[in-house]
């Protein structure tokens, strides 16, 4: 696939905001910049902050698809502002049914891989000031995903997006999504394949190493 391209590069640092008449500090505000430096451990000038929950070597990079912009503004009527996600880079024909875990990607000299889908939070109703978003987001898996930084790099806007490796098991992050939120009755053998996969990042491992408890300690 040759039409990959970026639309947005964002980085922030955490900042107190204010929703309805309450605090919160947060690094999902972001601004747009013409070049990213990502770092084996964060992005240069972008930090999150709730580390426990946020951020780390397997999750340095936060992705976005442009496609999905037109849908939230078809289905919410307006349209969002840049970044609104809190992501990192915004980009096109890189959906979250279109890579897998374990793809690699050359994006401007960084080396990057697919490591996790995110795991959305609350903060992005308060960014995006609208209450139904994480719910859509869920139900649609339009949620975005991260990738850990194999070569540290400058990645411009204008940089081209190569791929570099196709990880042989074919796990798309849209699939993990609906295994995990979706499916009534999923299967421990697909559980057990994706968590044999040594490039998974942490946090969606023990995640569905918890699923997979609770599916044998069914009855029956």
């Amino acid at each position: 696939m040759d039409n990959r391209e970026i639309v947005y590069l964002s980085k922030g640092l955490p900042k107190t905001n204010l929703h309805k008449d309450e605090t919160y500090i947060s690094g999902i505000w972001k601004e747009q910049c013409e070049e990213l430096f990502a770092g084996f451990d964060q992005i240069s000038g972008d930090q999150v902050a709730n580390p426990e929950y946020h951020g780390g070597a397997d999750r340095v990079v936060c992705v976005y698809p442009f496609e999905h912009y037109e849908h939230w503004q078809s289905v919410f009527g307006k349209p969002l502002t840049p970044s609104a996600f809190g992501e990192n880079l915004t980009l096109i024909g890189m959906k979250e049914d279109q890579v897998c875990i374990g793809d690699v990607f050359q994006i401007g000299e960084a080396v990057l891989q697919v490591s996790q889908g995110r795991y959305p939070c609350s903060t992005i109703n308060k960014r995006n000031n609208n209450n139904l978003l994480l719910k859509r987001i869920v139900e649609t898996g339009y949620t975005g995903y991260f990738f850990r930084v194999l070569k540290e790099g400058k990645i411009t806007a204008d940089a081209q997006i190569k791929k570099l490796v196709s990880h042989p098991e074919q796990i798309t992050v849209s699939s993990i999504h609906h295994l995990y939120f979706h499916n009534l009755s999923p299967s421990v053998e697909l559980i057990e394949k994706i968590v044999g996969i040594e490039e998974l990042a942490h946090q969606w491992r023990t995640y569905l190493l918890d699923l997979k408890e609770k599916i044998e300690k069914l009855p029956g």
